[in-house]
């Protein structure tokens, strides 16, 4: 019981210190917000357009509110040795890693959320499986806030981790399939395409939305949970190569 007051104690103190940092409501809320706002209003093809650009928009405001909470968040720790004080916490070094990216994800998940709102205010949206769709959505949430944290544990400001994060996430837009279908690029980029987790949960959500998905579904929650566990596993060595070790 009490490692996960701890845990939760850690997530609350992320949660009232980090999320209203100016890098946060300007690369994690507004950005996206924008985004989605732009799409949904302009879109050239009308209402019908929606359902295609849904996923893109969903998984551009999860890619950049948990990239940037995980900027904001680790730096500042880094910064304060704040991180040094937890490692004397009462739980485990995989629980207080948890701890520490939890509230991103969850910021992820709210972020998914609003595209989901706006666009279901302008046409009917028809998902054929809403708990396949929220898995989705966590597995992406979760996959990203982890690529966050390996990024910034490699630098030391909060700046630095914002551009850095840019150099993955803006590529990424255009990679994954969030827009433009990997099918339609070029044959030498589709390789990299495939290598980006962001990819299958685009596919996931591609075809639970408007059934547009071109692997099978199952394969890609395989794939992309298996990112999440590599990712966290690297950041874990990183992690004690760099600040305990």
């Amino acid at each position: 019981m009490k490692k996960w007051i701890a845990f939760w104690n850690i997530l609350l103190k992320d949660m009232r210190t980090y999320y209203l940092k100016p890098p946060n409501i300007s690369w994690g809320i507004i950005f996206p917000l924008a985004w989605t706002g732009m799409f949904l209003i302009r879109s050239g093809s009308g209402l019908d357009s929606i359902p295609a650009l849904l996923p893109g928009l969903m998984a551009i405001s999860i890619l950049f509110g948990t990239t940037s909470m995980m900027a904001v968040t680790v730096t500042f720790e880094k910064k304060n040795s704040s991180f040094d004080r937890l490692l004397l916490a009462p739980i485990s070094f995989d629980l207080l890693m948890l701890a520490k990216t939890s509230g991103a994800i969850f910021f992820g998940i709210i972020n998914a959320i609003i595209p989901i709102l706006l666009a279901s205010l302008i046409t009917d949206i028809h998902v054929a499986s809403w708990p396949l769709l929220i898995l989705a959505v966590f597995l992406i949430a979760t996959v990203s806030t982890f690529l966050g944290l390996f990024i910034a544990i490699a630098v030391k400001e909060v700046f630095e981790a914002q551009t850095f994060s840019n150099f993955f996430r803006f590529p990424m837009i255009f990679l994954c399939g969030l827009f433009i279908p990997v099918a339609k690029l070029p044959i030498f980029l589709r390789p990299l395409s495939y290598i980006l987790p962001l990819t299958y949960g685009v596919d996931i959500m591609q075809g639970l939305i408007r059934g547009g998905n071109v692997m099978p579904i199952p394969l890609a929650f395989a794939v992309l949970t298996a990112f999440c566990i590599l990712i966290f596993v690297l950041n874990k060595h990183f992690i004690k190569k760099r600040w305990i070790t």
